[in-house]
């Protein structure tokens, strides 16, 4: 099976400082072999040599930090800007969703953009008038249908606009974190349409930072890192090599107020089995005559991708806090973590003084399997939640 897509060795250039790049008047042309070099002819490399192939039915993520290149990578596969080098060969029609209203008229009402945006995926009308009930319906915007769209709010011309694109089938679809801007419901419809898309055998490339977005849609994952294809490959594992890379843990002390700080938060081991024990140590060290007022104390566990998973409240154990010098400790251990393996960041809650706040991203810890079991192989943890809900289970 050829591939829908092939994007081949794609380089982007900037010149850094240069207010118009793409038109130049003829004595500009002729005077360039003459011009002399200045300091605004610096370039700045957006995307270096990217290639990988795309084919029909998949559904890829695009990930990486602000600056990485994502949406320039974008902008090329929808034919926005050309690539300074390299070639891409799309076996498709493509529509694209990168901003609010793009490729809209604002003068225009929301029937006529519906028809004109069409027209430039190259559907016909007859194409068009087979889906124009189910775009309106999907968007909402039925009631300000013949209104023009400088009207609408950004929430309607994001509606109207991934309507468009979702409902006249083209054969790629590509999406750079548009969800952002809706609110929850319209959430939760795109992406559902987007499974219902990838799902009728249409290809979906979708920009987000959204990792759980992600995860939900995508089967595979490109990252991009500062211009160049870093990994592509399976998503639930890039994903969590991707978020891990990304996070920092180590730190030497951490202020929690005025002459207040938090000197250490220290799991023991660092790598558990799901089901057993893990040791902790906190200690708080103060430079005040009087000893810190601690009202509130406990632990948070996330999972990598930021959902809160676990909390271990300390409040009960506030009396048991022991006083070496100017430094408060506690020492402690929470019994049977039974948690899907994996990594796990772990913040603190605290209120120290009235002082009330959530810290994050103090230290991590690692589950691994149980591999006791015998009669039953365990899901992989990409089917699996974090409580264990089988022996619950009665039949009658």
């Amino acid at each position: 099976m050829k591939p829908i897509l092939e994007v081949q060795n794609i380089t982007k250039q900037f010149k850094i400082g240069a207010t118009q790049e793409s038109y130049l008047s003829l004595r500009d042309v002729l005077s360039n072999p003459f011009k002399k070099k200045t300091k605004e002819d610096n370039t700045f490399l957006a995307l270096n040599d990217i290639s990988f192939d795309v084919y029909p039915g998949e559904s890829i993520g695009i990930i990486g930090k602000n600056g990485a290149g994502k949406s320039t990578l974008l902008k090329i596969l929808s034919k926005i800007t050309p690539p300074s080098s390299g070639q891409i060969i799309s076996r498709g029609r493509i529509a694209s969703l990168l901003e609010v209203g793009t490729g809209f008229h604002p003068e225009l009402s929301g029937r006529e953009n519906i028809y004109m945006n069409g027209s430039i995926l190259g559907m016909r009308k007859f194409e068009i008038n087979k889906h124009f009930d189910e775009i309106v319906e999907f968007s909402g915007v039925e009631k300000f249908l013949d209104t023009p769209l400088k009207r609408y709010s950004s929430g309607m011309q994001l509606r109207l606009a991934f309507a468009v694109a979702a409902f006249l089938e083209p054969e790629i679809l590509i999406i750079d974190e548009v969800l952002a801007v809706g609110d929850a419901e319209f959430q939760k419809k795109c992406l559902g349409k987007m499974n219902e898309v990838s799902k009728s055998g249409r290809t979906v490339l979708f920009v987000s930072h959204d990792m759980n977005a992600i995860e939900q849609l995508c089967r595979k994952v490109i990252i991009l890192q500062k211009g160049v294809l870093y990994k592509k490959g399976e998503t639930h594992e890039l994903i969590s090599n991707y978020l891990n890379e990304n996070k920092t843990y180590s730190f030497d002390t951490l202020k929690l107020a005025d002459k207040l700080s938090l000197t250490n938060i220290s799991f023991h081991p660092e790598e558990i089995i799901s089901g057993t024990n893990l040791n902790f140590k906190i200690s708080i060290e103060y430079e005040q005559t009087n000893i810190p007022v601690i009202r509130d104390l406990c632990l948070l566990i996330y999972s990598l991708k930021g959902v809160r998973v676990a909390v271990a409240d300390l409040r009960e154990f506030i009396k048991n806090l022991k006083k070496e010098d100017n430094t408060l400790s506690l020492e402690g251990t929470i019994e049977n973590i039974n948690l899907v393996e994996g990594e796990y960041s772990i913040g603190l809650h605290y209120n120290i003084n009235e002082i009330r706040k959530d810290v994050y991203d103090i230290n991590q810890i690692r589950v691994k399997p149980d591999l006791t079991f015998t009669s039953i192989n365990p899901y992989s943890p990409n089917y699996r939640g974090f409580l264990e809900l089988g022996k619950k289970i009665k039949i009658t």
